[in-house]
């Protein structure tokens, strides 16, 4: 196991940049919100911690990639950036990829992202990727099927029994495909998932600054591994991108993890195609990033 650390003069730089203009962008930012983001500098942080490697195969060890600090995503002439014309973000649950997002994507999207329990590869030379998105259209498509608790189990029913090669505009393989039971750990592996490719989206990169939700991730282990919040650096370039006050986030993240009761029946994978509305929201998962939040909104509320 491998602990990547960055000095305090390190994430200080990459947090703030040493452009004028945007330390005092920084300087704008009101007490509290720099005092959660300043957290990023403590050796001590119980918020924000270095990021560890488990194994060889890790993201960051197989992947190398070159950081991206806040200047560096503030300055890039290529990230979208929502506008009044295009300030939603549709989530669409279906079997058809890239190109028909962009098709189908509506007036007022910033971006359109597909969910879908199929299992992806985007070539024949990869066994299978989580998500894929087009940075420049504003669409992505991501797979929860290795999220399931039986998916690498000998009875998982999403399998299919021989290959099939269909052509690029044949989607019957879609037809009646499995899906999971609906339980806290694969919303959680769900939600990072979804929010980490929406962040590339942004114009966020994979983060080698702390542990963060921007960390790529090779496999599942180390996907679990990923917290679900970001760290001060990136959640900088969100708040830059889209423009919020951390305290009105956070407050809004513990009512959406408490809107409903944990104890939520379990609903049948039957159940769930019939009428995706009945889908619960169980949440024991969250419980550990539920506290986290509490804490952060302690320091922003000093």
């Amino acid at each position: 196991m491998q602990t990547v650390r960055h000095s305090e003069h390190t994430l200080r730089t990459a947090l703030i940049s040493k452009n004028p203009a945007l330390v005092s962008q920084y300087e704008k930012l009101d007490a509290g919100e720099k005092r959660l983001m300043d957290e990023a500098f403590r050796p001590d942080s119980d918020l924000f911690g270095p990021i560890t490697l488990h194994s060889q195969s890790d993201w960051i060890t197989s992947h190398p990639e070159a950081p991206q600090d806040f200047e560096e995503f503030f300055n890039d002439p290529y990230r979208k950036t929502p506008s009044p014309q295009e300030h939603s973000i549709y989530i669409q649950c279906i079997g058809q990829i890239l190109k028909f997002l962009k098709k189908k994507k509506p007036e007022d999207a910033f971006c359109v992202v597909g969910i879908t329990m199929i299992d992806l590869f985007p070539r024949d030379s990869w066994n299978f990727v989580f998500g894929q998105a087009s940075l420049t259209d504003g669409v992505g498509i991501f797979s929860f099927a290795r999220y399931g608790s039986d998916f690498y189990s000998s009875h998982y029913e999403g399998k299919l029994k021989k290959l099939q090669k269909k052509s690029s505009s044949d989607y019957s393989v879609f037809d009646n495909y499995y899906v999971p039971e609906v339980t806290s750990v694969l919303l959680l592996r769900s939600c990072k998932t979804l929010t980490h490719e929406i962040g590339h989206i942004f114009g966020l990169r994979h983060c080698q600054w702390l542990a963060c939700l921007m960390q790529g991730s090779n496999h599942l282990e180390e996907a679990d591994q990923r917290p679900l919040d970001l760290c001060p650096i990136c959640l900088r370039k969100l708040q830059s991108a889209i423009g919020f006050h951390l305290k009105d986030r956070y407050k809004a993240l513990v009512r959406w993890v408490d809107a409903e009761s944990t104890d939520t029946p379990t609903v049948s994978p039957e159940r769930s195609r019939e009428d995706p509305l009945s889908l619960p929201k169980p949440v024991e998962a969250f419980k550990e990033w539920r506290e986290w939040i509490t804490k952060c909104l302690a320091v922003l509320q000093k």
